[in-house]
């Protein structure tokens, strides 16, 4: 019997399922201005699409181009957004990064008053090698313990006793460590999710509790179709789904630009009523996709255009 299994499950577990990190949306103006009622409508699509939970300000959602003030507002948006779907249990994640532990506490505090249910903790990058093994443990220790949200750490799972630290995000794509994991941790005691969605169905056959894809900004449906079909125990569909799902990511992995303009292309311009295609920009210093990049996007996500861009019911 491993470890975990004697060991006293989690208060709050992260829940199963496809989650989407949420692109941040911006104004058309020079200050780029947080878009809130696009970012409002986005939400909402998200959730209608069967997203099982979202994660906003994470590295998709440009957490470090932000203000504490934006990042505060784009939360009590989204709560607001599924509140008035009459979903306001659903499941919110935020990312609570910051270089200093200080401020990351204070962050977490922030999220949890906004209505975030679970924070999202990346390691400080300012002076990596400055960081031993012992100063980051601890970083993500004093965080979890005075956090009044539970934890999901990145790729790091030897704080997984930790009452407060609930999950890990493998951005690594390294299925056996996943496996490694999953044998040792039942998804009470510490959640194993993959960090995209072109390898769920082997993350979910090697006992991880699903993944957070980028890809989901853009068809939320077929993202979390390939995890309900799975559960259903419908497996051909969800291998063939997977097949799909697995080539379109690809453009995602090149970039936040190509996944914020894939979801422009299919989702915005199409169903949300949002045209412009500058809402779908990075924030600067960073630049918008040149002609060759945006028709690449297009042609590599279009395996799965099938599926609706997310505004289609499931198959």
């Amino acid at each position: 019997m491993s470890s975990s299994r004697i060991s006293e499950p989690k208060a709050k577990p992260l829940p199963a399922g496809v989650w989407t990190p949420v692109i941040t949306l911006y104004d058309d103006t020079p200050e780029q201005g947080v878009d809130h009622g696009a970012m409002y409508k986005h939400c909402q699509h998200l959730v209608r699409s069967g997203m099982h939970g979202l994660v906003y300000l994470g590295t998709n959602g440009e957490l470090a181009l932000l203000t504490r003030a934006e990042r505060q507002a784009v939360l009590r948006n989204a709560r607001q957004a599924v509140a008035d779907l009459v979903k306001a249990d659903y499941h919110l994640v935020a990312g609570i990064s910051a270089q200093s532990t200080a401020e990351t506490v204070q962050l977490a505090r922030e999220a949890a008053e906004a209505g975030a249910g679970w924070g999202l903790l990346l390691p400080p990058s300012y002076w990596a090698k400055a960081l031993p093994t012992e100063a980051l443990l601890a970083y993500f220790r004093d965080v979890a313990d005075a956090s009044p949200i539970p934890t999901i750490v990145y790729n790091l799972a030897a704080l997984a006793s930790n009452p407060k630290i609930v999950a890990t995000k493998l951005t690594c794509g390294n299925v056996g460590k996943l496996t490694r994991l999953t044998s040792k941790f039942a998804p009470a005691h510490f959640g194993v999710y993959g960090g995209s969605s072109d390898y769920l169905l082997p993350t979910l056959h090697a006992g991880g509790h699903g993944c957070v894809t980028g890809l989901g900004n853009v068809f939320p449906r077929a993202t979390s179709a390939v995890y309900d079909l799975w559960t259903a125990g419908r497996l051909d569909e969800a291998r063939a789904l997977q097949d799909k799902v697995a080539n379109a990511e690809w453009a995602c992995k090149k970039g936040i630009a190509q996944a914020k303009y894939g979801a422009w292309w299919f989702v915005g311009r199409k169903g949300l009523g949002l045209e412009n295609e500058n809402l779908f920009r990075m924030r600067k210093p960073y630049l918008p996709l040149g002609d060759d990049a945006k028709k690449w996007t297009v042609e590599t996500m279009r395996v799965l255009e099938a599926r609706g861009g997310g505004s289609a019911g499931r198959q």
